[in-house]
């Protein structure tokens, strides 16, 4: 698992199946029950980096859309309102992307 060291299996199961419904994902209660928004800075950022699938520097929205599928393969893709509503929630200088900085925002939001 990706997030091995930064979090906990069962964490990350409770919250992916607290979001299994379409249109039941909520950024805030999702980081708050994996445990990720209690986590350091530095956990963070390695988050950050294993969410950035093509290792751009940034996620972009059809890494969000498989988001929850960084955390635990076959959990489901966010719907496509899902995606643009995390996508706005978190891209603070309007460039349709999320940095590392813009996504420890969101996390301890």
């Amino acid at each position: 698992m990706a997030f091995a060291g930064i979090l906990a299996d069962a964490d990350i199961a409770a919250a992916i199946q607290g979001c299994a419904a379409a249109d039941s994902f909520n950024y805030k209660t999702f980081f708050a029950k994996c445990g990720l928004s209690a986590k350091s800075a530095d956990d963070v950022k390695k988050a950050f980096f294993v969410i950035d699938q093509d290792k751009s520097g940034f996620i972009e929205e059809d890494e969000l859309k498989f988001f929850l599928q960084a955390f635990k393969a076959g959990a489901r893709a966010l719907t496509d309102g899902e995606t643009k509503a995390f996508l706005a929630a978190g891209d603070e200088d309007g460039d349709g992307m999320i940095g590392v900085d813009e996504f420890a925002a969101l996390v301890k939001a």
